[in-house]
């Protein structure tokens, strides 16, 4: 056999639906496996998905065969999930178009033999019987066995780690084509199977396997420590043969094939070989080994009644352009298993052709007992690959994968909650660690994605990136003695007193009024009786300064012309208290304004709010942040179709103040009822008191970003109930800031998923996020000589050496 015509000789006589019937009278049952993400398992992950598979294939059919496939190839990343419209969305996709990266895809082929007795010849030719072709029927037999895979499916599917999804018709002939193609792409070819290589177009392949017990060391577990992450204080784990999976970084094909073989028949076969050794095991130390070997495998089918016995096959097909690149990747993979103690069979010749054929699903009943190990289905399920690439979602914020830095979506937005019931988000990490670059990463994709955007900033980190997009921001900066435009109590005609607006002027007021009481709901009562007599009495101007007048005029008689009690309503306090915010008080110029200027806010999708002349003002600061909530209670959550994002940057300095927290926990609230999100950002989460609260705040945070804190992560991991892996995760975090390729790291969990990721970005997203520093006033500089952010990212970048 020197050359196969795949047109000529196909292997697939029919398909219905996932199922193939093939042209040698096997049947087999098709499924793509959808793994977890690399990393993203810990030690106990990884034996529960053992288990998993184990009680899936344990109750199979003697005499069905497993094939699973992981096959991984080198592409180049094509971009095309990005966005490219804006400047940075250009930046980013022609950045990271063109990167390569190893894509993986698993298969899992459950085979019914049509020779049940499983012991092929050494050598066969599997297109042998394909000319006619062995027509096996939808028969009762192939029924029993599609219901048995089915229990097996259904099972192993609950689990929730993984996913078995059945194949197409297009999907199995393309999987075929690919094969028997030898992965060459925009041309069909033959595979020349020559004595001293295999050769498919412009691809030459090789084959390394493990076809025996004499091939295995003293240890098979289903996992191991991973060196690379690893450190003194804690241990990450990795699946016990993923050296061999997206960490090889070649072309190649890992195929583990079982046989369920009878229990019985092998426990007789067994003590039968042990007899005969015992007599032979004299005649050298080989014959020693084989015995304990066998000794084992019996003590353990004895000693466990959930054993299985299994046959089973390894190999790895590689494949490369350039014929001497095989020998390097021959000893990766040598080096990979001599990690693990096992020592890998090196095929040539006409066995190397067997193993590149029969790895084909369709004749994976081909490999003969001499192309098999014997252990227990446990051990050989040990051999399995768990995990998979980073996966991408449909949309959502772009961050890079562990693996090879290139860009994966995630949906932290999640709008058909199937992760999280509450969107809102934290950033965790000390100074200096890139808090404000994250956060201007997140925000800006959303502002790009059509989500409107209220920053709170008192440290300035967000106008360079807000001038990038002119007519659609608003920066609202307080200075001294200055007002922001605010009056919550304008309103254009009677329409506008809707009881929600009279609810928020009543709780403006009582918080404008409060010692740090809780109000009752007689008080709130109370104060909207008074705002609804001053709107019928005062028909224009309407502001905090006339409210101060009207009340002050009534003050004798208001109480009784309401019917309200003094307890729950007391004039001398409200003129007391407010004396500060009118007229000459103290602090008069922040309400000092007649008509509302929050219009200029309504049709600005990223407003932002600088308040870091008075982050230590106590006072100014509080009432601002009612202002803003007051603000944008009118005007951005008019429209509850509308997404939204309140993010609360430098949050620890608003929490010096006792009533900022409540306030921020309203928001929390109030949010549930729009289609909205509130972020903030902390450098410890021990910034946040430990009171019902923040609790409260914590209980409905549930997509968290921490960057690296060399101070560790324990009260982190103690306050939001993390597991000891998302702690190994977290301090995992290794972060690259020299070469051609910076990246940060950050730990991310959305729900109850969480994984390592990286950002990294081209020199114009890095541009337009810098804070501070001197690069950062270069940049603003350029922007006030041409008013055009963008055209001052563009000559910052081509003045960099």
């Amino acid at each position: 056999m020197k050359a196969i015509n795949l047109a000529a000789y196909h292997p697939i006589l029919d398909i219905q639906d996932h199922i193939l019937f093939a042209n040698n009278g096997n049947v087999v049952l098709c499924y793509k496996v959808e793994l977890p993400e690399v990393y993203s398992l810990s030690e106990s992950d990884f034996e529960d998905m053992h288990g998993a598979w184990f009680q899936g294939f344990k109750s199979l059919p003697t005499s069905t065969i497993i094939h699973k496939q992981d096959i991984y190839q080198k592409k180049l990343y094509e971009a095309d999930q990005l966005p490219n419209e804006s400047f940075l969305e250009k930046a980013t996709h022609d950045y990271f178009k063109g990167r390569e990266y190893m894509q993986h895809s698993c298969y899992l082929y459950v085979v019914m033999p049509y020779n049940k007795t499983l012991n092929a010849n050494k050598f066969s030719n599997p297109f042998r019987s394909i000319e006619k072709g062995i027509h096996k029927q939808m028969d009762h037999n192939v029924q029993e066995f599609i219901n048995s895979v089915n229990d097996a499916v259904s099972f192993i599917n609950n689990s929730r780690k993984l996913a078995l999804i059945p194949l197409n018709q297009t999907d199995i002939l393309t999987i075929t084509a690919a094969y028997f193609n030898g992965f060459n792409e925009g041309f069909d070819t033959d595979i020349q199977l020559k004595k001293s290589e295999i050769e498919i177009g412009e691809n030459h392949f090789d084959v390394l396997a493990v076809n025996s017990e004499l091939c295995f060391g003293d240890i098979v577990q289903s996992s191991k420590t991973n060196d690379k992450f690893t450190s003194d204080d804690f241990v990450f784990h990795q699946g016990f043969i993923d050296g061999l999976g997206l960490n090889l970084n070649e072309n190649h094909i890992i195929n583990q094939i079982i046989y369920l073989d009878d229990k019985h028949k092998w426990r007789k076969l067994l003590e039968k070989k042990i007899e005969e050794l015992n007599k032979s095991s004299n005649f050298g130390t080989q014959n020693k080994v084989v015995l304990k070997k066998i000794e084992d495998i019996v003590d353990q089918i004895n000693a466990d009644d959930s054993s299985r016995i299994i046959r089973g096959h390894l190999n790895i097909i590689f494949w490369s352009q350039e014929a001497q690149e095989l020998k390097r990747i021959a000893s990766k993979i040598k080096a990979e298993f001599k990690e693990l103690d096992i020592i890998p069979y090196y095929p040539r010749g006409e066995e190397r052709k067997q193993y590149f054929l029969n790895s084909f699903c369709c004749f994976a009943s081909n490999f003969s007992n001499v192309d098999l190990y014997v252990t227990d289905l446990k051990h050989a399920l040990c051999l399995y690959i768990n995990n998979t690439n980073y996966r991408s979602d449909a949309k959502g914020i772009i961050f890079n994968d562990r693996q090879h830095n290139i860009p994966v979506l995630k949906d932290v937005w999640d709008e058909q909650k199937k992760r999280i019931k509450a969107r809102n988000f934290a950033i965790f990490a000390p100074t200096g660690e890139g808090k404000s670059f994250l956060a201007n990463n997140i925000l800006r994709q959303y502002f790009e994605a059509g989500v409107r955007l209220v920053i709170i900033d008192l440290g300035g980190s967000y106008s360079k990136f807000a001038k990038l997009y002119p007519k659609d921001h608003i920066i609202l900066k307080y200075e001294q003695g200055k007002n922001l435009g605010i009056n919550p109590f304008y309103i254009s005609a009677e329409a506008d007193l809707t009881p929600e607006r009279l609810e928020d002027l009543t709780m403006f007021l009582l918080e404008l009024l409060a010692s740090g009481k809780v109000t009752t709901k007689a008080e709130q009562v109370a104060m909207k009786k008074v705002l609804l007599q001053y709107y019928a009495q005062t028909r224009e101007a309407h502001s905090l300064a006339t409210l101060y007048q009207f009340v002050d005029g009534e003050k004798e008689t208001l109480i009784k012309k309401l019917n309200i009690q003094e307890e729950h309503f007391s004039v001398y306090n409200f003129l007391h208290i407010l004396s500060e915010y009118v007229g000459d008080g103290l602090y008069s110029f922040l309400f000092n304004i007649s008509e509302d200027q929050t219009y200029k806010i309504e049709d600005k999708r990223l407003i932002v709010f600088e308040l870091d002349e008075v982050k230590d003002n106590k006072e100014i600061l509080s009432v601002m942040l009612k202002l803003i909530k007051s603000a944008i209670q009118r005007t951005i959550w008019r429209n509850k179709a509308e997404r939204g994002i309140i993010l609360f940057d430098e949050f620890a300095k608003q929490l010096k103040f006792d009533n900022v927290l409540e306030s921020v926990e309203f928001y929390y609230q109030a949010i549930r009822k729009q289609n909205g999100a509130i972020g903030i950002i902390l450098q410890s989460i021990n910034q946040l008191p430990n009171n019902s609260t923040s609790a409260s705040i914590l209980e409905n945070t549930q997509v968290i970003y921490s960057l690296r804190n060399e101070k560790g992560y324990e009260e982190l991991q103690k306050r939001l109930s993390l597991s000891s892996h998302d702690l190994n995760q977290l301090k995992s975090i290794r972060n690259n800031l020299t070469g051609s390729r910076k990246y940060t790291e950050m730990f991310i969990k959305i729900g109850k998923e969480s994984n390592i990721f990286r950002l990294e970005v081209p020199k114009e997203v890095y541009a337009a996020y810098l804070t501070d520093g001197n690069e950062s006033e270069t940049i603003m500089k350029l922007f006030d000589e041409h008013q055009d952010m963008e055209k001052a990212i563009n000559i910052f970048i081509k003045q960099q050496p």
